[in-house]
């Protein structure tokens, strides 16, 4: 954690900043202190953002969809405001590391723990996507690993950034080596395309690089869009646990979005149990029809890809830390276990009824 800048506020609402956790094209991300003393993540938007007509009631909207996933997969949703200056979005603070630290400092997963750790993050993905929501930023600096599992943290706001200034028409911005094929070519992805990015994450985890890594930019998108992944290094354990993290890769790293298994299946095979359909109905499973998020700025390398062509158009090499990706998506009868939203239905929003405590001096 860096300390305050000498422009950042000291308090956010009724929360007290700490310091700065990072920064992102949407904003600035601070450790803060409740009212109460516990300590939480504060999420401040810029202002040119919110002055964008549609930000602020597709920001309310994501929002509250995000605080019904709950925080048992997720960092729970405590309090927001879409109405002030510069709004801002509070959610409680997990301490851990992230998956990405983990691997750089100490190196890769074995097989049985990557296997774990996929059957949690799959739960967290079927648990948002129960919601209506789909992350499209998966990835490995997105997933904490908090003492009681991972948590998949960074999403629920992107719909206001397609409706920000931001949103540049016929292209695509993201986080290249995790991206899903539909997401480079501007095609529609929804839920299928998590699960891509699920099983890049997964074989970072395992292998200690992308599954499509390669020297430049350009030849990284190529190789996700036309080459099968590399899981050379996906060894180690017990056989039947590599041979199964193997296939589990392969096939959420598909290429056809139909012919990955639905995430609602994954948490008992990652655990290497039958799955089978719960009978829990699920109110808003995400289907591939969800828009792509058009325009979201990460803190790695990005690339800007032509909406309507498979090829990469532009690369940039932007730096600032990273933002979330998350969208609202259509219904669909998409097999796999169906899962409740944890948060169920709430007719009013977290900020609806609050009433406002005075601010600090």
């Amino acid at each position: 954690m860096d300390a305050l800048d000498p422009d950042d506020p000291q308090w956010v609402g009724p929360y007290r900043l700490e310091g700065r956790l990072g920064e992102g094209g949407m904003g600035s991300v601070f450790l803060g202190t409740s009212p109460g003393g516990r300590q939480v993540a504060v999420k401040l938007i810029r202002r040119e953002l919110a002055a964008a007509p549609q930000f602020r009631e597709r920001f309310a909207r994501e929002v509250e969809a995000a605080r019904r996933v709950g925080g048992f997969h997720t960092a729970q949703v405590v309090d927001a405001d879409p109405e002030a200056a510069s709004p801002w979005l509070v959610t409680a603070f997990i301490p851990g590391p992230t998956l990405h630290d983990v691997v750089t400092s100490d190196g890769a997963l074995a097989p049985d723990a990557v296997l774990r750790l996929g059957a949690g993050l799959a739960e967290g993905l079927a648990a948002i996507h129960a919601c209506g929501l789909v992350h499209r930023d998966l990835k490995p600096g997105n997933v904490i690993l908090a003492p009681d599992g991972p948590r998949i943290i960074d999403f629920g706001i992107a719909r206001a950034v397609d409706a920000s200034s931001l949103t540049a028409t016929g292209t695509v911005i993201g986080t290249y080596s995790y991206m899903s094929p539909e997401q480079i070519r501007a095609d529609r992805a929804g839920a299928p395309s998590d699960v891509f990015s699920l099983g890049s994450v997964l074989a970072f985890a395992a292998t200690g690089r992308g599954p499509f890594d390669a020297p430049t930019l350009i030849e990284v998108v190529q190789r996700i869009l036309d080459q099968p992944p590399v899981l050379d290094g996906v060894e180690g354990g017990d056989g039947e646990g590599a041979g199964r993290l193997r296939t589990l890769l392969s096939e959420c790293l598909a290429k056809d979005p139909g012919a990955r298994p639905p995430v609602g299946d994954l948490p008992a095979r990652f655990a290497g149990r039958p799955s089978s359909p719960s009978s829990l109905p699920s109110p808003s499973s995400p289907s591939s029809e969800a828009p792509v998020d058009p325009r979201v700025p990460v803190r790695d390398h990005t690339v800007l890809l032509a909406a309507q062509q498979p090829r990469l158009a532009t690369v940039t090499a932007p730096t600032g830390p990273r933002t979330p990706r998350m969208t609202a998506p259509r219904p669909s009868p998409r097999a796999g276990t169906r899962v409740e939203c944890p948060g169920g239905r709430s007719s009013s929003p977290v900020w609806a009824s609050r009433r406002r405590p005075p601010r600090g001096p």
